[in-house]
């Protein structure tokens, strides 16, 4: 097995990918307002797997306004790749690309070690489920959202015949050679937290029977500004990056695990809209993150990944790592460090960062779950 990263323009990218033999499996992370065409027009037996990423991408060579792209070659495993649009249900949609994905590695009814996983923002539970009704709970889904560069809805996935604004690309990974990962956040919890009395789906309406934007505000003490004479739904995902909810969904060595949903619209009316789902009867908790714990925690997943395969650094081939586009956007300025970060940690060894607008990966304990502001990493071997 072995791994090659390319960024640049959409054109070097497909002619780096074009000048390799024999490419397993190619996953391409590009800014929305790129051109793909050029990707696009990849000959056979070229499969992308392409996803919208929020301004660019990042790899062991820095930050990329344009486009990323992570090859695997490994002629002793199998891969597969398939697309598929919503069409109203996202559930049938995922299951129906896991099955293509499945025959086009040519392993039908069996379990992949690993999925890959991005699909457009908005139903990503649903989407789990639906890979999961094809493969089971027990197979790792890792990936992320598509992304755009201002949250306006331009993003969408890809591969070599179209794309797709609501849908989802899954990939399947037999790989001839070991795969480990990690999935985290990079946030300690506050001493708030209160139980949802009423919510629908992503939007909370009550904590602890109070109006839930009312907590919130409570909880951060004035951190997160709204006006309250806007009658219009506010977006506060830039003011509560820093200050997001966390349920704890598992203990890993007796310490608690946070799965984090990210406030992304205030109303008047007193409720809260997020980034993922929740369930009556959840507590949240006011969770705490920081510039530099956002900057440092990216390399501290690479090192966990490799830790969890119990894989020697000299061992590693490279690493695909999703990295939250709002935390991304917090911490422009210091990308640098994060990127820094990763390569010390994997020893300057190639590695792909897309940044999504929703982290989807395995938790021990509590399965596969989407959340946001997460960080996950994935290292071959």
């Amino acid at each position: 097995m072995d791994v090659r990263v390319f960024s640049g323009s959409a054109t070097d990218v497909a002619a780096e990918l074009a000048a390799l033999n024999d490419v397993a499996f190619a996953t391409v992370h590009a800014n929305a307002d790129t051109d793909i065409a050029p990707l696009q027009a990849l000959p056979a037996p070229v499969a992308l797997h392409g996803a919208t990423s929020c301004l660019g991408a990042m790899t062991q060579a820095g930050t990329t306004a344009q486009v990323a792209a992570f090859a695997l070659i490994d002629a002793d495993g199998a891969y597969g790749t398939a697309m598929r649009a919503f069409a109203g249900i996202p559930f049938a949609a995922a299951q129906e690309a896991t099955l293509a994905a499945l025959e086009a590695a040519d392993r039908a009814g069996e379990q992949p070690e690993l999925i890959w996983v991005s699909a457009t923002p908005g139903t990503e539970e649903e989407v789990l489920d639906g890979i999961e009704a094809v493969v089971g709970k027990d197979v790792p889904i890792i990936g992320g959202s598509a992304a755009d560069n201002s949250v306006a809805g331009d993003w969408y996935v890809f591969d070599g015949h179209g794309r797709q604004g609501d849908g989802v690309i899954v990939s399947v990974l037999f790989p001839s050679g070991p795969v480990s990962f990690a999935y985290q956040n990079g946030y300690a919890p506050m001493a708030h937290s209160g139980t949802v009395t009423r919510c629908d789906g992503r939007t909370v309406q009550e904590i602890d029977g109070k109006p839930a934007l009312d907590v919130y505000l409570d909880w951060t003490g004035g951190a997160v500004p709204v006006d309250r004479e806007d009658t219009a739904t506010q977006s506060i995902l830039a003011e509560s990056t820093l200050t997001p909810l966390g349920r704890e969904v598992a203990q890993v060595g007796g310490v608690p695990y946070y799965l984090l949903a990210h406030p992304a619209g205030a109303r008047t009316t007193g409720e809260i809209d997020l980034f993922a789902n929740v369930e009556e009867g959840e507590v949240l908790t006011c969770m705490s993150g920081t510039i530099k714990g956002l900057t440092d925690r990216a390399g501290r997943v690479a090192s966990l990944a490799i830790a969890a395969g119990s894989l020697p650094k000299s061992e590693v081939k490279g690493a695909l790592m999703i990295y939250c586009g709002g935390c991304m956007l917090t911490v422009q300025d210091q990308i640098d460090d994060v990127v820094d970060g990763v390569n010390a940690a994997l020893d300057g060894k190639p590695f792909l960062g897309a940044f999504t607008f929703g982290e989807q990966g395995r938790i021990v304990g509590a399965g596969n779950r989407h959340g946001n502001l997460m960080i996950s990493c994935i290292v071959f071997g």
